[in-house]
């Protein structure tokens, strides 16, 4: 359906006035985002989500629903970014949309404990045994960075090992050699962000297992990096990080912000078998609303304030539609629903391998359970180095030509594809089908 923009009683009318009206006759994605870049800083409040990597100027999205999104402009996309999985279950799928209605009228944030967050704290327990506590915040990056506030204070130590290519948000302290957007706008790390802020912080590369010392308070990873492109970790990494902490005394974090209930039940750690200290979560467990959470060791745990010394608050954590729209996400990732996203992901990875091998683009395409990668390069990539080694050029015009077969990726060389329960194999055939003519488009323009 395509709404007239400029006519605000049309907007309500449809039902959808807040998401789509602007009230000054913008018809367009360019004339949206030029008033966007007015005020926001690049237009976007992300900065993934700018084009600046593949060039172009982004759609701006005015509804979605399922598997679909729409722009300003009236278009339909296929959608495979899905909020960067935060959304699993599809956009404004009923039982979450209801779910965060009867929340919102009961009132939007109290300040206070409510009965939500209780529940959705023991739903996380009891799909995640590590995690005996469990503490809920606002986002991803507050999770990450709450972790290795409390992996230093519950050690007593400063130092933190990260791995080239892993992301943990925007944390001073942690962004230095990331992926995801920090991979694709070819920065190092950050302006902004004094040597002070990273002197504690060291940087290995990925499946290479470091030596630790006893000044190390926590080494943090992504036991599935999804920031890279989808790189597997090898043979024996996992539990040999497992290992070397506690030889030294240190803690294990893993960051399950993207792999946290998409992977399986329960996440990564119950697929390697190797159990971390502290895990961070996000995304999904919001159900497509903004949240974060940390759990882990009761004793590790508790140094958190109120019992600790350790300070964590905010003002929305445990946000009463943040929790209703977790619960009712969460309520419907069975097992049957992961065997369906393993095999929705196995058809779009071999549909999308065939498509470009059939345009004699060379790429790998990973898949590991749920999620799919792209490295558009002839081998797999095994580190961050080796992922680098992608066709950002080929990448980009694949981008665009998806964009114009209504085929909406990741602007972004080195994001993950999420298929959902709303990618039915009807969806996945035409994503498959337009791969085809994508790549045969971006090869000839090479």
């Amino acid at each position: 359906m395509s709404l007239p923009y400029c006519n605000p009683t049309a907007c309500v009318a449809a039902g959808c006035e807040a998401a789509t009206c602007t009230g000054a006759g913008v018809r367009s994605n360019a004339e949206l985002f030029a008033r966007s870049a007015a005020v926001i800083p690049g237009g976007v409040n992300s900065s993934i989500r700018a084009f600046k990597a593949v060039g172009g100027t982004p759609y701006v999205i005015s509804r979605a629903a399922g598997a679909s999104l729409w722009d300003v402009e009236g278009k339909h996309y296929l959608d495979l970014v899905q909020s960067y999985g935060a959304i699993i279950a599809g956009h404004a799928h009923p039982d979450v949309v209801a779910a965060i209605t009867r929340a919102a009228s009961d009132g939007t944030s109290y300040g206070a404990p409510t009965p939500r967050e209780m529940k959705l704290a023991e739903e996380i327990r009891s799909r995640v045994p590590s995690c005996e506590r469990v503490r809920l915040m606002n986002s991803g990056s507050e999770a990450t960075t709450t972790a290795v506030r409390l992996a230093r204070g519950a050690t007593g130590r400063d130092r933190i090992v990260k791995f080239a290519g892993c992301f943990h948000g925007a944390v001073d302290a942690l962004l230095a050699a990331g992926g995801s957007g920090v991979a694709t706008l070819g920065l190092p790390g950050t302006a902004g962000v004094p040597a002070a802020a990273v002197s504690e912080t060291l940087v290995a590369p990925f499946n290479v297992v470091p030596q630790l010392d006893d000044n190390v308070a926590a080494v943090i990873v992504e036991p599935l990096p999804a920031n890279m492109g989808l790189v597997e970790p090898t043979a024996g990494f996992l539990a040999g990080l497992r290992a070397e902490c506690d030889r030294v005394g240190a803690l294990l974090i893993f960051d399950e912000v993207i792999t946290g209930f998409r992977i399986g039940r329960g996440g990564y750690q119950a697929v390697c078998g190797v159990v971390p200290d502290i895990t961070c979560f996000g995304k999904v467990i919001g159900g497509g609303l903004p949240i974060g959470a940390i759990g882990g060791r009761r004793d590790v745990m508790e140094n958190l304030s109120p019992l600790g010394t350790v300070f964590h608050a905010g003002t929305l954590a445990g946000n009463p539609l943040a929790t209703a729209a977790g619960l009712a996400a969460l309520s419907l990732l069975d097992d049957d629903a992961y065997d369906f996203l393993a095999v929705q992901a196995r058809r779009l990875g071999k549909g999308l391998g065939d498509a470009l091998a059939s345009a004699g683009i060379p790429a790998v395409v990973p898949v590991i359970g749920t999620l799919v990668g792209l490295h558009l390069a002839p081998v797999p990539a095994t580190d961050f180095d080796a992922a680098k080694t992608t066709d950002e050029g080929m990448f980009a015009r694949f981008f665009h030509a998806m964009l114009d077969e209504g085929v909406a990726l990741a602007p972004g060389a080195y994001e993950v594809l999420f298929p959902g329960l709303a990618h039915t194999d009807a969806v996945i055939d035409s994503i498959v089908d337009a791969a085809g003519r994508a790549a045969a488009r971006a090869a000839n323009a090479a």
